[in-house]
């Protein structure tokens, strides 16, 4: 817990000195010690671990040694998370350049580009880089044609281009992309036009996560070759192989929707299933002969990593087999098998190769899961006494169900906004039928000398995936199936979880003053989620978003309902949506009305691209509609809303508009939004650009 507590602090420390810096914030005007706040509670724990030796003999300051421990846990978490970030410090550059840059992975092809993760080599003519600079991981953007799309790992490239440092787009409650892709070993992000780029050479050499990505990549053509198409053949490949590309958007949301998405998800499910296949074959051999347990646990451990190796050796199928297998060695002793410290200290082990880890919602679900399971799963199961062997399976799979929920449930909300109502019959079905699935896939693989036999083996399969599917859209088409739009913050997780650790704590010491903390807990919990909603109604006003290729006006009322004008005839809901959702539920606004051509509702007019909502004039500009056009009384327009498809001047639109505010959207190049700006600054109009500000919001 301190070393988890010291990433944190780490992790924080290091951001706010990144946004210190983009502020330009001088570096004497920060604390000088506190840059170097890890080494000096390193420092502090060593000298208590100093004077703990001198002085052990006195009883009454043992709890020198705790503190000194802690103390050097929580500056070790702190001091590795900052080494880790820093890895990703650059000297960006307002400039072009002409680098050398090598393709690490496959080439993923997007709607209208090609994303390409590369691998710095140098400047091209230039040693203004350092040797350490060399090395960083950038995401480089191609456009979409036939050359790119020819691209393959290993080829090296000169590109011109400027670097540039991640950035968010500003929006109220949206995804942190910056602090993601810097967890992610991310430096930069950069678009490469075309012609802009040249192939230089193909670098043959491969890594050992490159050999095993090319191996599934083998798999999955083997899946192709045996006849698996369209959802089952993007169920069967995420399912064995974790290669979740092939999977619809129809398919990812019926999984979400009926509480399944875990079994997409190749973790500690699906390695757990493999190692009790692998120890259920092996304990006949040990049962027989007892020294042949320590080399049987051995192989399982090698086949699970074997596994492992053939999914393209993925952070959440490495860290379930390293938990795996510190659990096989764990059962070498005939104590209990697994315990909250062997779960503690695979944490610990992990989070000491990687403590980024930590901040992965992968890694922290599986570990909520099995410790909740280790902790709420025997209260339940020991509420009813089960002889039968089937009902006794059905009543130990409901009642792990439920406790991996109850433990899984506020992260799951906090992260993905939605509760599924329904996982308890989900996991009846789903959980033997992925069993079953992933045990014949284990056959089919095993069977690949023997085509025949294979074939059969891969129509079993088959079957057994369409069944799933169909039973799983059933299930999803229920009434009620899950509840969205939710809401929660970090501060009621933390309450949560600590309601939950009081709760434990008084059914095993039932006591009345043991039973008040639970209660204080969930009533401070409740007090906190009702001031927090009354924090957050909504309020009536405007607003503007930073979402390329949905230019769009946003008009909230105090009822909760809301409306919105597009500029673009053919506008990228999707994105919208997908940037705005968290937004929308913390304000419990309910999905906005999609305005037609035209419009008119008590308090809101929209007619030929001019919303007028509250007093206030929006006007939408994205074409040519008002060029060559006068006016003896010019309109009064609170806010001249630009987008991409206008190409005047503001002069042109004096003679027809009193422009009190002009609001340039990101889908305008930079080109087109410096001529607009001097413009406005020519004429004394404010001007605010939503690529520089993020959301403008007004509240009316």
């Amino acid at each position: 817990m301190p070393f988890a507590g010291g990433i944190v602090c780490g992790d924080a420390h290091f951001f706010r000195q990144r946004a210190e810096l983009s502020l330009n914030i001088p570096a004497e005007a920060s604390c000088p010690v506190s840059n170097l706040f890890p080494v000096w509670i390193c420092l502090a724990g060593f000298m208590l671990l100093f004077l703990t030796y001198f002085l052990s003999d006195k009883y009454r300051i043992h709890w020198l040694y705790g503190v000194s421990v802690f103390l050097c846990c929580f500056g070790l978490g702190a001091g590795m998370t900052e080494e880790y970030l820093h890895r990703t410090d650059f000297p960006f550059s307002d400039e072009a350049a002409v680098y050398q840059v090598i393709l690490l992975e496959k080439p993923e092809m997007k709607e209208r580009s090609v994303l390409c993760h590369v691998q710095l080599e140098g400047k091209v003519n230039d040693e203004d880089l350092q040797k350490s600079e060399y090395g960083r991981t950038f995401l480089f953007y191609f456009p979409r044609n036939s050359a790119t799309v020819a691209l393959k790992r290993g080829d090296r490239l000169w590109v011109h281009t400027r670097i540039a440092p991640p950035v968010n787009n500003g929006n109220p409650d949206e995804f942190d992309y910056v602090r993601y892709l810097t967890r992610k070993a991310g430096t930069g992000t950069a678009y490469i036009s075309a012609g802009h780029w040249r192939i230089m050479g193909h670098d043959a050499s491969r890594s050992l996560q490159q050999i095993a990505l090319d191996y599934r990549e083998k798999v999955v053509e083997l899946y192709h070759r045996l006849g698996f198409q369209g959802d089952n053949l993007a169920v069967l490949s995420a399912l064995t192989v974790g290669d979740k590309e092939n999977l619809s958007e129809d398919m990812r949301e019926t999984y979400s929707i009926a509480g399944a998405s875990h079994v997409l998800a190749l973790s500690g499910l699906h390695i757990g299933l493999l190692s009790t296949l692998f120890l259920f074959f092996f304990s006949f051999l040990w049962k027989r002969w007892a020294a042949f347990k320590p080399l049987g646990f051995f192989l399982v451990i090698l086949f699970l990593w074997a596994f492992a190796f053939l999914t393209g050796l993925s952070s959440s199928v490495v860290r379930s087999v390293i938990m795996f297998s510190l659990l096989a060695i764990s059962r070498l002793q005939s104590e209990k098998l697994l315990s909250l410290n062997t779960l503690a200290a695979t944490a610990f082990l992990m989070l000491l190769y990687n403590p980024l880890w930590l901040f992965d919602v992968g890694f922290q679900l599986s570990f909520v899961a099995v410790v909740s399971i280790l902790l709420i799963q025997p209260k339940l199961y020991s509420l009813l006494s089960v002889r039968r062997c089937i009902p006794r399976y059905v009543w130990g799979l409901l009642t792990v169900s439920v406790a991996a929920q109850i433990g899984t449930a506020p992260l799951v909300i906090f992260y993905f906004s939605r509760f599924s109502t329904h996982f308890l019959l989900t996991n009846l079905w789903v959980i033997p039928m992925v069993t079953l699935i992933l045990y014949s896939a284990v056959l089919m693989l095993v069977l690949t000398p023997f085509s025949f036999l294979q074939s059969g083996c891969a129509l079993v399969v088959d079957a057994l995936l369409s069944a799933q599917n169909k039973v799983l859209c059933w299930i999803e088409e229920l009434p009620m199936s899950s509840i969205d739009r939710l809401w929660i913050d970090h501060w009621e997780i933390m309450l949560f979880y600590l309601f939950l650790l009081f709760l434990f704590r008084s059914l095993a010491i039932r006591t009345a003053r043991s039973i008040s903390f639970p209660l204080c807990c969930l009533l401070l919990l409740i007090t906190y989620h009702t001031i927090s909603v009354s924090l957050s109604s909504p309020q009536r006003g405007i607003a503007f978003y930073n979402v390329r290729g949905c230019p769009a006006v946003h008009c909230v009322a105090n009822s909760g309902e809301s409306w919105l004008a597009y500029a673009d005839s053919v506008p990228d809901t999707f994105r919208l949506h997908r940037a705005l959702v968290p937004y929308w539920n913390r304000q419990h606004l309910s999905i906005p009305n999609a305005l037609p051509a035209d419009y008119s509702a008590s308090g809101l007019a929209f007619h030929n691209h001019i919303v007028s909502y509250a007093g206030r004039r929006v006007c939408l500009l994205h074409d040519a509609r008002w060029k060559n056009k006068i006016s003896k009384h010019p309109l009064q327009i609170d806010y001249l809303y630009i987008s991409k498809g206008y190409n005047g001047r503001i002069e042109e639109l004096t003679s027809l508009f009193r422009i009190r505010t002009v609001v340039l959207d990101v889908s305008l190049s930079d080109y087109r939004s410096d001529i607009l700006k001097n413009d406005c600054y020519r004429l004394a109009i404010p001007c605010i650009a939503l690529k520089e500000r993020g959301a403008f919001c007004i509240h009316l």
